[in-house]
Order: structure tokens, then sequence, then C-alpha cells
């Protein structure tokens, strides 16, 4: 036997005629993590120059988890704002730091609405799921779009994960109330390619009509295009509430762009997508999201 740096190693003598050998098993080294610190110390700064850059920062403050959909709702939009800028308006420092000569990197929307190329998490298993790993050696082997678009595509993979590793002890009903909230807003995709649907018309006001349909006009015609400032008396729907009282009702959608109420008709509902159709006093028809539009407590159903 051996001992290599205090351990036991094992050893196999061999003779052959006259030679004798001893052979000794090379042994393999314990992997020991890094303390917390000094994984901070060794992360680069964007600012600073060199690997070492931040060797004297103090490691940042731990964040406290989310606990309420609501919570997880607005680190999931705070870090996909992060994520949008990176890949848009400041798609050229993003598209330096994703350097192919360094090692793994990955892309991070922070909970305060930054983001930042890094090193991945050397925890296993890591606190959080981890962005897509190694982003940067595929920028030059790609058409610039496409590598966008490819990252943007595991950028909103990430954002779901940790959403709902946030989300892990919710209730069926809190995790849809989640994925409604998520599911509200145009993915980092489709901000990116430009598929992104336009928000509901609800929040803008709609375009006068000069000569609206007469069946329009007719039903349309006890309706005041003029908004108002407040809703009048009724109640505001509430985000899953049931549609009955929608059913041919007088409503008021506000609109944020001018602080005004806005009269409108329910001309049909579909309680299987939860839609609504609207005829506004400018004989305008559109069919509405309900639990999109009563999510952000903007649909008044008038007594």
């Amino acid at each position: 036997s051996a001992h290599w740096r205090g351990a036991h190693v094992p050893s196999l003598v061999c003779r052959a005629g006259n030679v004798t050998r001893t052979l000794v098993a090379r042994p393999v080294p314990r992997l020991v993590r890094r303390p917390r610190i000094e994984r901070h110390r060794a992360r680069v700064s964007r600012a600073g120059s060199g690997r070492g850059a931040a060797f004297e920062n103090p490691p940042p403050p731990a964040m406290e988890a989310p606990r309420t959909v609501e919570d997880v709702a607005d680190n999931f939009q705070n870090r996909r704002e992060g994520l949008i800028k990176a890949l848009t308006t400041d798609v050229e420092d993003f598209y330096a730091q994703s350097d192919p000569d360094k090692e793994n990197l990955c892309l991070y929307g922070n909970p305060d609405g930054t983001w930042e190329v890094q090193l991945p998490a050397e925890e296993v298993p890591p606190e959080l799921p981890e962005p897509a790993l190694g982003i940067n050696f595929a920028r030059d082997g790609m058409q610039r779009k496409d590598w966008l678009a490819l990252v943007a595509v595991h950028s909103d993979a990430w954002l779901m994960a940790v959403a709902f590793y946030y989300g892990a002890k919710f209730d069926g009903k809190e995790r849809e109330k989640l994925f409604k909230r998520i599911n509200a807003l145009p993915t980092v995709y489709e901000i990116l390619s430009g598929k992104a649907t336009a928000k509901p018309k609800a929040n803008k006001k709609p375009p006068a009509v000069a000569q609206p349909p007469a069946k329009k006009q007719a039903m349309g015609s006890s309706l005041n295009p003029a908004g108002i400032k407040k809703p009048s008396p009724g109640f505001i729907l509430k985000a899953d509430a049931s549609l009955a009282p929608l059913n041919n009702a007088q409503i008021e959608l506000y609109w944020p762009d001018d602080g005004m109420w806005y009269k409108a008709e329910v001309v049909s509902l579909n309680q299987r997508a939860r839609t609504a159709k609207v005829l506004y006093a400018t004989g305008d028809v559109e069919t509405l999201s309900v639990d999109e539009i009563a999510a952000e407590g903007h649909l008044n159903v008038c007594a």
C-alpha cells in the first residue's frame, strides 16, 4: 500500500523474473465546493476588468423569495423586462459580453429589472433553475438574428421555470392565476420577433367611426361616447368571476392613457373562451378577454 497526502492508497506489487515493480493507484481528488464568498469574488464584474475585478466587493445581500401569486408574477415581469432590455435596447452590449472565447456563460434577468451575463451557479443542485448554458459558444456560428431568437426562446423557458419553482407550493387555483398573469404578457421571443400582439383595445380609446352601420348605431344609441372620470354605480368585475352579470349588460371600460371610463354594451359572450363582444358608443365592435381586463380592475358592470 501507499499514502498520498496522508490518505491510504491501494497498491499492487508485480514480479516478473528478477524485476519487481510496485504499481500505485492514482487517487481521484475529491470535488470541494468553494464557499459562497469565494464564488462571488471569482465572478467577473461588468464594470471591472479581469477575473478578479470584483474581489474586494462584498457578496450581494440575499433577496427574500416571493411567496404570493402577486409577488411571483411581479418577479417574473421584472426578470422578463431585464431580458428584453438585453436583447433589444442593450443588444450591442449583450452581444459583446457573449464572447465565444470565454467560458460557459448564461444570460440572467434580475428581479430588479436589470440583466447580466455570468458564469452559471456552482451549487449542485442550484438555488434556482439555471438559464441555458453556453449561449456564447453559438454566437459566431449562426446568423445574428437567429442567435438572438434562440436566446429569447431559452429565456422564456427559464422565466417559466423560475416562476413555477417559486410557485411549487401554490394550489391549483393559485397556479392557474399565476399562469394567467404570465400569459397576459407577450413572451421575450414575441417581443424580439415583432409577433407580440397589441394590448387589448380597452386600454386605448377607440377611434371614432364617421358612419357606423345602422344596427350598431341603434344598439349603441343609448351610450354616451364621452368618457367619465369615475365609474358609474355598479361593481368592478373580478378575474375568474362568473360571466353571467355581463349578459347584455351595460359596462364601462377604463383607459389608463387618459384616465377615463368609456361606456359600452355587451353584445355576446363566449363562456368557454371567456371573451365578450362589446359595442362602443362610437359604433365600434370589439371582442375582449374578460379575465385580462378584469385582472387590471378596468371593467365596471353598471347597475
